[in-house]
């Protein structure tokens, strides 16, 4: 039969007691103190070891489950699990979402990340793909006739590109850094002629990966998120 791990904890001292114990827990879990497979302590010594009550330890434990990092079984106890990608990302998007007013280091991780992918897109995206990216840019123009902003529309362009890479981590971080940036493409896309060029880029991306061009490809992502620095930190259209 499983035994307890035997781990270090700390005293938790703050209100939110619950969240702190899940917090503690799951850093042990992903810095590998706590491996797949083994049980945590029960409840009561839990309570004990963190100084909190047996509830604040359920809500923990129960907070984890949430996030796959754990799994109470019948008669066994809970047991912790192989973390996910989902799990092994919330600590950098909880990181990022705190230093939203870094952006340009975010766009910085962009700039490395996604001229790339549009190069492998226009190696390996299918029918489908170019598809669904002709679809997204006709929605982008229809708003941008109107005025509006085709929040969407960006975050799905882009979203399809890292698709068509077959890269599921790389997918996750894409998908992730649309989200964190929702605020600043906001006001980026408030700005004269941003949406028109917002556009006119991704119609740029997509000719080159309906051409083959991997090289255009990587160029035309390049020069649409520079552009998009521009915008941001020097206000220019």
């Amino acid at each position: 039969m499983t035994t307890p791990a035997k781990v270090e904890l700390e005293t938790i001292q703050k209100t939110k007691v619950y969240e702190e114990v899940a917090a503690q827990l799951e850093r042990l879990i992903l810095d590998g103190a706590l491996k797949p497979g083994d049980k945590l302590p029960p409840e009561r010594e839990l309570a004990e070891r963190f100084g909190v009550s047996r509830s604040a330890v359920r809500e923990a434990i129960r907070s984890l489950e949430l996030k796959g990092l754990v799994e109470p079984r019948p008669g066994e106890g809970t047991l912790v699990r192989t973390p996910s990608i989902d799990s092994l990302l919330d600590p950098l998007a909880s990181l990022l979402g705190q230093r939203l007013e870094v952006v340009h280091e975010l766009l910085e991780v962009r700039s490395m990340i996604e001229p790339h992918l549009a190069g492998r897109a226009a190696r390996n995206a299918g029918p489908e793909d170019i598809a669904q990216l002709e679809a997204i840019l006709e929605r982008q123009k229809a708003k941008v006739s109107r005025q509006e902003l085709a929040i969407e529309e960006d975050s799905d362009f882009h979203y399809t590109i890292a698709r068509a890479s077959k890269n599921s981590v790389i997918l996750k971080v894409v998908d992730m850094l649309m989200d964190i940036l929702r605020e600043s493409r906001e006001r980026s896309l408030q700005v004269e002629g941003r949406r028109e060029k917002s556009l006119a880029g991704h119609r740029r991306i997509l000719n080159a990966i309906k051409r083959r061009d991997v090289e255009g490809a990587e160029e035309a992502m390049r020069q649409h998120l520079a552009e998009i620095e521009g915008i941001l930190f020097h206000h220019k259209t």
